[in-house]
């Protein structure tokens, strides 16, 4: 089968998860994708751009894969003679209505952020099928749908949301895991302090803010240990982070983007610990790769972490004095947790094992699809 992957946002795991599907799946998938910056006007514009490319390509796929930043609808109207008889699968990575909004953010500031999440809940309506890279996703999702809608005057179309409901399941996201295996040191470093990691993006939703709080607690006790702060940043630096470079300076050990893949991989082996506090996570695929590394977590009970590791309980902490006894404690054996086989409980996430199912998922999508 011939699968159209379009990505108007190809940059980080959107990049990535496009990229691994392709290159593991079963079946032929073309991307067809935009740079990914300005992912504002990306979700306004870019399925006008894609439906150019398309047109002028003359694609004739079998499957059309979409991810959340395409508006569907746009996309779908703009090729209509030539889209009609093909199914539209619809990938959620996150969503708008239920992702944290910086106060900061200028269309909060001027209440024009609402349009967003309606791309999200039209191209919703308009695909064959709905994925979501996590139960907690879909929920979210389908929960906040009808708060999302009373926002609008009438015609709310209550009915809508069982619509989607009704297409609509989970698919885990699919990592290239066996990617960090080249990188796996022959021998165990033996550093004498914890090295504590952080490889999230450097925004708002990911709270460094309560992350760098407890290491000053940790700081200020007198506890010794190194921080490797990896992620990307695609603004301004946040000052949580310029902050933390002066009162931590003695105790940094990276700072900034890794420039390649080996020196991100060699960072998540040599760390120890990675305290996560991030107010939203639709999936947690840098945890994931840290926890495959050896790295040990420790969680928000809540949000789709527990999805990641069920049933394992000690790794996850409900408040944030929680997470601080957590790490004073994770000082005293970080040597033992190093050494733990929690890393083959995320094995299943690797694209080796998981592509299957995607590529099953979209072969009854294509059989059973009725114009």
């Amino acid at each position: 089968m011939n699968i159209l992957l379009l990505e108007p946002y190809f940059t980080g795991s959107h990049a990535s998860w496009a990229k691994g599907y392709k290159k593991y799946s079963r079946h032929h998938v073309e991307i067809l994708s935009l740079k990914g910056q300005f992912w504002k006007w990306r979700m306004h514009g870019g399925a006008v751009t894609l439906a150019r490319e398309f047109l002028e390509r003359k694609l004739h796929p079998d499957l059309i894969l979409a991810t959340d930043m395409l508006d569907v609808t746009t996309f779908l109207a703009l090729t209509r003679h030539s889209t009609l008889h093909i199914p539209v699968a619809l990938y959620f990575h996150e969503n708008q209505m239920c992702y944290p909004w910086s106060p900061k953010d200028r269309d909060v500031q001027h209440q024009r952020d609402q349009h967003y999440g309606f791309i999200n809940f039209v191209s919703a309506l308009a695909a064959d099928r709905v994925f979501f890279n996590s139960h907690y996703h879909r929920d979210a999702f389908l929960n906040e749908l009808p708060r999302f809608l009373k926002h609008f005057p009438d015609y709310r179309e209550p009915g809508a949301v069982k619509k989607i409901e009704m297409k609509s399941s989970v698919l885990y996201l699919g990592l290239d895991l066996k990617n960090f295996d080249s990188f796996k040191p022959q021998n165990a470093e033996n550093h004498s302090v914890p090295i504590m990691l952080w490889n999230h993006r450097w925004e708002y939703d990911k709270n460094p803010g309560d992350f760098f709080r407890a290491l000053y607690i940790l700081a200020e006790e007198g506890l010794h240990f190194e921080i490797a702060l990896l992620g990307e940043n695609f603004a301004q630096v946040p000052e949580e982070f310029e902050r933390a470079k002066k009162k931590l300076a003695d105790k940094i050990v990276h700072y900034g983007y890794a420039e390649s893949f080996a020196e991100y991989a060699r960072w998540l082996w040599r760390a120890d610990i990675l305290p996560v506090t991030s107010r939203h996570d639709f999936f947690g695929a840098g945890v994931v790769e840290a926890i495959y590394c050896g790295c040990t977590p420790l969680l928000p009970g809540r949000l789709a972490y527990p999805e990641l590791l069920p049933k394992q309980e000690k790794y996850f902490y409900k408040d944030f004095e929680e997470l601080v006894q957590k790490l004073k404690d994770s000082f005293v054996n970080f040597k033992e947790m190093r050494n733990t086989q929690l890393s083959k409980s995320v094995r299943h996430f690797d694209w080796h094992e998981i592509v299957r199912i995607y590529d099953d998922k979209f072969d009854e999508l294509k059989l059973n699809f009725k114009i």
